[in-house]
């Protein structure tokens, strides 16, 4: 009989679209190196080390967003799944371990889910397991570079998408490369939705203390980038010479992340150096804070509509819906 018959097991399938480029890291590195104002991007904070400290910071007393989100998740889930299309593809931007993603099936019911991250090796064993969770649905892991440009392949299917971009990522952006961003998103989601993360404005000493912590694990999460600087360019960064340092910029409603010299130094690397004066600085990362309205504009003026928000009883997280 038919309802013998063994079911077939579903695997997911991935395809692999960034490029590693040894030469173009070195570029970027160096260029940035030499720059008047130094900087390194923050997609180098993420070395194996330093992606097992980010683990590390998001169980932090003091780092709020992750918990906060989780709540907001947690409690209005329902409400969000009324608010995009249930059934549509899952678009899940960083994806990571697939854990944000996994815990919406249940209220958004995807029909396929396509989980997104710069490897897809990084991808593999959460995809694996999550397709034992939920045989029948369609998974896709894309290894792909999507802070440059957000553009989808065919091979994500036709229909509408909801575009899932969790945790406070957005802030790394500039607000020109943010509205760029949502404008790539409302794109990729093909008459569908997004579903977004995004940190609130809330007071100077709240914001730094979430990212000069106590114990001091966002300063090794800082520290440790000079190591991954030195593996990839070759570079003779000493840890003990910088220290971590965290402020919060009221005009730009931003906390900045840098790396300050101790002492005049120079740092070298193969056909380069660069000479730091004691307290002069690499600017590692920004994190843009948004008041709800502004973020809302931000989103009509990238072309979506039937904007809502949700945000937790202190006002510090939201996440928003919109209609592409």
């Amino acid at each position: 009989m038919a309802s013998d018959l063994p079911r077939v097991a579903r695997s997911p399938r991935f395809l692999q679209l960034h490029r590693h480029d040894d030469a173009a890291l070195q570029r970027e590195l160096e260029d940035g190196l030499l720059a008047a104002a130094a900087s390194i991007a923050p997609k180098f904070l993420y070395d194996p080390l330093g992606s097992r400290l980010f683990d590390a910071i998001t169980e932090l007393p003091e780092y709020y967003p992750t918990r906060t989100e989780a709540a907001i998740f947690l409690r209005h889930a329902r409400e969000m799944a009324c608010a995009v299309h249930r059934g549509a593809t899952l678009v899940d931007l960083g994806a990571g371990n697939c854990c944000k993603a996994g815990r919406l099936f249940g209220v958004l019911e995807p029909r396929r889910y396509v989980a997104v991250d710069i490897s897809v090796e990084f991808l593999h064993n959460a995809l694996q397991a999550l397709q034992r969770e939920h045989p029948q649905v369609e998974m896709l892991g894309i290894g792909m570079d999507f802070s440059a440009r957000l553009s989808l392949p065919d091979e994500c299917g036709d229909g509408p998408r909801v575009v899932f971009y969790p945790g406070s990522s957005i802030g790394n952006f500039s607000p020109d490369q943010a509205l760029r961003f949502l404008r790539e998103a409302r794109e990729a989601a093909r008459d569908g939705d997004l579903l977004i993360g995004v940190d609130l404005l809330k007071s100077r000493e709240q914001l730094v203390r979430a990212y000069d912590d106590e114990l001091g694990v966002t300063a090794a999460f800082n520290l440790n980038l000079l190591n991954h600087v030195n593996t990839l360019l070759g570079a003779d960064f000493r840890v003990r010479d910088w220290r971590h340092v965290a402020e919060f910029e009221a005009a730009a409603s931003r906390i900045e992340m840098h790396l300050e010299a101790r002492r005049a130094l120079v740092v070298r690397w193969p056909g380069g150096e660069r000479r730091f004066e004691a307290g002069e600085r690499i600017h590692t990362e920004n994190s843009y804070k948004y008041e709800p309205q502004r973020f809302a504009g931000l989103l009509g003026e990238a072309g979506f509509g039937g904007i809502r928000a949700w945000t937790d009883p202190r006002g510090w997280f939201a996440v928003f819906s919109a209609s592409a």
